[in-house]
């Protein structure tokens, strides 16, 4: 669908706005979590349920908001989903008791992963795959600045008015996202399905996965993401065995978010330039690169906060590159169910996610070895599963 053949065309702005509600509630609330702990008489481990259920709740929210989108529309599901973000915003911060405090969290999740699912399809609703690839760099750009500053942002609201502070920031975001889409959002989806029948829904599903570029394109962004999922799960061990603290971490940890912002703004200018499959053999082989420097460093014993750092900012660099570009080639392999096709992705993506980073600090026992290997072995499936997107069918088409 071209730009000019809507009436609205919303503008990327309104949908990083959209994209960004999820990942700045998330990690908003990070820094405040023992404070919460202290407050509500609870204990590390219940109030760190309110961080895991949201990560698994933004996961299965995607994969049921992508066929709700392709039944009813992208409009009706995306409001819907602002307005639950902001009521479980409104929940959470108003919450005199942990399971009150879960509650809000989930519902924040399960709107929020609404509103990152059909922010990408909408630009893939209007701009096809090629005229999206640039475009949806700076949904993923707006991502990685919310990833980047909503920690500190927490860490201050926290300071200064107390945990519950923070949510009332979600809450304003949540509802400026959801006037500004009421009043500017256009119904994008041009042919909806005709069912919600579990029947059809799973025909849906196994219509993208029989597309043997979506699962390549798919997998490749995971991969990718893998690597980020298993520093982010370590390093702050890593940091503590080398003597640092949080505010270490995090003073060092701006270099690895800067560079993602950086390659996610590259890769919007380096679409006119490239196709997008050239971007993410470039993105995915820069990981790989920076991935190679961190083993190189491990098998040397040569460990400091740069060369940790640094070359995991090289990582995500060409994260940003390819990723965006991924996304968009995955999305577009299978047009007639394109939100079922983000939202699974997404799904998939968010669920390795949540594992790696649960299992990988089992690891550290050994040292920092395994875990810079596991990062170098990342970019590496990364390329192995675009390969296989590229040859098996340069433009997929999924049956759904």
């Amino acid at each position: 669908m071209k730009a000019d053949t809507l009436v609205r065309t919303p503008s990327i702005a309104l949908m990083a706005l959209i994209a960004m509600a999820s990942p700045m509630a998330l990690n908003l609330f990070v820094p405040a979590m023992p404070d919460a702990v202290r407050d509500l008489q609870s204990t590390v481990g219940v109030i760190q349920l309110s961080f895991t259920a949201y990560l698994f709740t933004l996961a299965f929210g995607q994969l049921l908001s992508g066929p709700l989108a392709d039944h009813f529309g992208r409009r009706p599901i995306l409001l819907g989903g602002l307005v639950l973000h902001t009521l479980g915003s409104l929940l959470a911060a108003l919450a005199p008791d942990v399971t009150l405090l879960v509650a809000g969290r989930v519902m924040q999740a399960l709107g929020g992963g609404a509103a990152m699912v059909l922010a990408r399809t909408i630009i893939i609703d209007i701009f096809g795959r090629e005229g999206a690839a640039h475009r949806m760099g700076y949904i993923v750009m707006a991502i990685a600045i919310a990833q980047a500053i909503a920690p500190t942002l927490g860490g201050y609201l926290n300071l200064w008015a107390g945990w519950n502070s923070i949510f009332y920031a979600s809450l304003c975001m949540g509802a400026i996202a959801l006037l500004v889409a009421a009043l500017r959002l256009p119904e994008t989806c041009r042919d909806k399905s005709n069912s919600l029948r579990l029947g059809p829904v799973i025909q849906r599903y196994v219509g993208v996965f029989s597309s043997r570029g979506y699962i390549g394109y798919a997998f490749s962004t995971t991969f990718i993401a893998t690597a980020f999922y298993i520093f982010v799960g370590t390093a702050p061990y890593i940091v503590d065995s080398l003597g640092g603290n949080s505010a270490t971490f995090g003073t060092w940890f701006l270099a690895v978010s800067l560079a993602f912002m950086t390659g996610s703004f590259v890769s919007t200018r380096l679409a006119r330039r490239a196709s997008s499959d050239e971007a993410i053999v470039l993105g995915n082989a820069l990981s790989l690169a920076g991935a190679i420097a961190l083993l190189a460093f491990a098998l040397g014993n040569v460990l400091s906060y740069a060369t940790l750092f640094l070359p995991m900012a090289l990582v995500t660099f060409g994260r940003g590159l390819s990723q965006p570009n991924a996304q968009s080639a995955a999305i577009s392999c299978s047009p007639t169910s394109a939100a079922t096709a983000s939202g699974l992705m997404g799904f998939i993506q968010l669920l390795t996610g949540a594992v790696i980073a649960q299992l990988m600090p089992l690891l550290l026992g050994d040292g920092v070895l395994p875990i810079a290997v596991f990062i170098c072995l990342a970019p590496l499936a990364a390329l192995g599963a675009h390969f296989y997107a590229a040859r098996c069918q340069r433009y997929p088409l999924a049956e759904a």
